[in-house]
């Protein structure tokens, strides 16, 4: 017989503070049963397929989604992808076939857990299917955390999207449990500030084309580079250049004390503070005075990278 298993669904982006408290409680269970930890993710989003033009942007790519729930708790994570035959089971054959397979003696969920064709299922729908097959529903209380401005929120996948396009980066550390990362190519840009001294590396904006990306700004941050096992102190502008006409969406990294060639080397970047908003400056020698003083104050953060990122 298969070994039995504690089982969550979700779509898990992020993998947030709320999300962890799940896993870790699912691993707790597990430990007292005797059994592991399944967690059935669903990626991409179910809105890729039932309603693309409303299919929010992903928090973090798959890969590193798979990592932190690892981390977080689950011995094996099942990726659902979201086909219309998926979608389009009812809750009861939906949880036949999770019993069939895993065998749980237990679903931990949030209170607003639904599942099935339409959405049809609910935790009272599952805590039924729980009695029929053999297995207990637990409910997960929701996660709160205080945000700087002494604000209290529940934390959710669309809070912490929502924070980030509003250049709060510091409060969606707090929620995630982690800076937010952004991971790509090094690509070339114009070198235009190399030529003022301040040389930057460039990310490749059409790799993460479906990531929530931060609002325009100057940040404070920190860059893990493939082959420098050290964090580095990065100065990280996100926008379109306005002191040089520019209107294509650039996000863009000065690494302090480090000058290397490192084009194709893969990056991480971790928003920490936000600094500033974008302006435009009327001449070179503006603008650079204005970005020597973003890296003095980047730099006197004194950033500390958490030892699970990235």
């Amino acid at each position: 017989m298969t070994r039995p298993s504690v089982i969550t669904i979700g779509n898990f982006d992020g993998v947030h503070l709320g999300h962890r408290a799940i896993l870790a409680h699912a691993r707790e269970l597990a430990i007292a049963k005797d059994a592991r930890v399944v967690a059935m993710s669903f990626d991409p989003h179910p809105n890729a397929t039932l309603d693309p033009a409303n299919q929010p942007p992903r928090l973090c790519p798959p890969d590193q989604k798979l990592a932190r729930m690892k981390q977080a708790g689950a011995d094996e994570v099942l990726i659902l992808e979201p086909t219309p035959e998926l979608l389009g089971q009812s809750p009861e054959a939906f949880i036949q076939q999770a019993v069939a397979d895993y065998n749980p003696v237990a679903f931990i969920e949030g209170a607003d857990f639904r599942f099935g064709k339409g959405r049809a299922g609910d935790i009272d729908t599952l805590t039924a299917l729980g009695k029929q097959h053999g297995f207990e529903v637990i409910i997960q209380p929701s996660h709160d955390v205080t945000l700087s401005d002494l604000s209290v929120v529940t934390v959710r996948s669309s809070v912490i999207r929502w924070l980030i396009g509003h250049g709060r980066v510091h409060d969606a550390q707090r929620c995630l449990g982690q800076p937010f990362l952004l991971t790509s190519e090094i690509v070339r840009g114009e070198q235009r500030g190399r030529t003022i001294g301040i040389p930057t590396v460039n990310l490749d904006l059409d790799a993460l084309d479906d990531h929530t990306l931060p609002a325009d700004g100057v940040y404070a941050g920190l860059a893990h580079l493939t082959n420098h096992d050290q964090p580095l102190t990065a100065a990280i502008s996100v926008g379109n250049k306005p002191s040089f006409g520019q209107t294509q969406l650039v996000i863009e990294a000065h690494l302090l004390d480090f000058d290397q060639d490192v084009y194709g080397q893969t990056v991480t970047l971790e928003f920490h503070r936000w600094l500033r908003d974008q302006a435009r400056f009327p001449t070179p020698d503006a603008l650079r005075d204005q970005l020597t003083r973003d890296i003095e104050t980047t730099r006197s953060h004194e950033l500390i990278t958490p030892s699970h990122a990235p």
